[in-house]
């Protein structure tokens, strides 16, 4: 299977690039760097693919499971090498569960299936950066 992703320079430092899904978005970097930040940020985007990734995996591991939680929040933190080019040489992902009596058993089966057999790219990103993992329960 292959994608196909187009990336058109919109004018300055804008770039629209669409998605095989059709949907597009659009990419921008800080007025210190040139740009006007009407955009996203194409490293911070790749914390939010990872996020999406196994935040998908997750949601679909536990309905299968027919695990009940009220809300559920990934927070991913990347730390870029200080030399160009620069990468995220560490990323921390914080699985954040919210509810009533969380099945503290099913929610880890769920994230670990995730890390460690479904989501591609967390095995993308640990091919060049340390990934952590932790996973946080909030009782409402």
């Amino acid at each position: 299977m292959s994608h196909k992703v187009i990336t058109h320079w919109k004018g300055n430092m804008q770039f629209d690039s669409d998605n095989p899904s059709g949907k597009t978005l659009l990419m921008d970097t800080s007025q210190e760097h040139g740009g006007h930040n009407s955009g996203l940020s194409p490293k911070a985007l790749m914390l939010s693919s990872l996020a999406g990734c196994t935040g998908l995996d997750v949601v679909s591991i536990l309905k299968k499971m027919k695990v009940k939680f009220s809300d559920f929040r990934i927070d991913t933190y990347g730390e870029l090498t200080e030399e160009h080019p620069k990468y995220y040489h560490s990323v921390n992902v914080e699985y954040h569960f919210y509810g009533d009596q969380l099945d503290k058993g099913k929610l880890e089966k769920a994230v670990n299936l995730s890390v460690e057999k479904y989501c591609g790219v967390m095995e993308m990103f640990r091919q060049f950066a340390d990934v952590k993992i932790e996973i946080l329960y909030h009782e409402i």
